[in-house]
């Protein structure tokens, strides 16, 4: 039986173990998208994971949806993910930079140029985001035109480049939680009538080609994506073949020989179990709210290789630790996920 402490091999890496820091947006970059000042700290506390997945980085301008998310674009963006990766190597660790574009998830009064957001299709949310001056409602989107969509692809495909740059081990693609790649997926937020809208097919064929684009960049092995099926936030809703989408989805990504698939799991076992058998790489899972004893569970029972976990390494950088010796784990502080300064990012206790 395999056990989560097991090494594992990653893109050709060896991990000394199985656990996955999940990606959760702190929003304490600078205005210009460059990562923060105490951004290298907060991942090297945190290295002795197997694997750190940093939180959503934009892949261009208009990616970013929130305030103070970091970028992956511009010279000075990479210069700053340089000191990060920099600092997690030289602890032993291993980081991906999680590649996220918020697609309709945005707000003009959070990014620099002011833009409106951009989307599958012109159907807004329905919720609330906040911004400098509070919670406002979001916008409705701008349609992507085809050329668009396309382009889209290709600015996947130069930051996933730029992360490498600034020494990522990888990347992994945001396809969960509401954001652009899976606003394509749901009929939902996309009623597009050219080749990447109706159909499963069509749907889908956005996350592949920017999966693809990635691969061929900078090596299938380098690659990763990240879904939360059957998920509904925030107007997405995937609709009664939502299961059959991610069936075709994760069959057709398998041809492609990525990195590993992530799954933010909702609930659905039977689903949860065909990608299992679809998928012949490295699956990561991450059940949100998982209790500690059931720490390992899905490995030893097959369901994945590794297990990803969020608010509980963001409360305890000696989460590794804690976990092999049965010591208590901090609470994580809420109020404090979102924006600040040290205070709940590097200040928590260790043992």
């Amino acid at each position: 039986m395999t056990d989560i402490w097991q090494p594992i091999t990653l893109g050709g890496v060896e991990l000394p173990n199985r656990f996955v820091m999940a990606p959760m947006t702190r929003s304490r970059a600078d205005f210009d998208g460059t990562p923060g000042a105490l951004a290298a700290e907060y991942y090297a506390q945190r290295a002795s994971v197997g694997l750190i997945v940093t939180e959503g980085t934009q892949p261009s301008e208009d990616g970013q949806g929130y305030l103070t998310t970091p970028g992956i674009h511009t010279d000075a963006q990479v210069a700053g993910w340089r000191k990060i990766t920099d600092t997690v190597h030289a602890k032993g660790g291993h980081i991906y930079v999680q590649l996220m574009h918020a697609g309709r998830m945005s707000h003009p009064d959070n990014t620099p140029h002011h833009r409106q957001g951009v989307a599958p299709s012109a159907i807004a949310p329905g919720t609330g985001m906040f911004t400098p001056t509070g919670m406002q409602d979001i916008p409705t989107p701008r349609a992507l035109t085809t050329d668009e969509v396309r382009q889209t692809v290709q600015d996947f495909r130069h930051a996933a480049r730029r992360a490498i740059e600034a020494g990522a081990d990888g990347v992994e693609i945001h396809g969960a939680n509401a954001y652009l790649v899976q606003q394509f997926l749901a009929p939902s937020a996309n009623t597009r009538s050219d080749e990447y809208g109706g159909s499963i097919e069509n749907r889908a064929r956005f996350a592949i080609e920017v999966a693809r684009a990635i691969a061929d960049e900078i090596g299938a092995d380098r690659t990763a994506i990240r879904f939360s099926p059957g998920i509904t936030m925030w107007g997405i809703d995937e609709g009664p073949d939502g299961p059959a989408l991610y069936r075709y989805l994760i069959a057709e990504l398998d041809k492609l020989g990525l990195s590993y698939v992530h799954v933010m799991h909702q609930g659905d076992e039977a689903l949860l179990a065909d990608i299992r058998r679809l998928w012949q790489r490295v699956l990561i899972v991450n059940r949100p709210g998982r209790p500690r004893d059931q720490i390992g569970s899905d490995i030893a029972a097959g369901l994945a290789d590794m297990e990803a976990y969020g608010a509980m390494i963001l409360a305890n950088p000696d989460f590794i630790i804690r976990v092999k010796t049965g010591a208590p784990m901090n609470e994580a502080d809420r109020m404090t996920f979102f924006g600040g300064t040290e205070r709940g990012y590097t200040d928590y206790r260790t043992l």
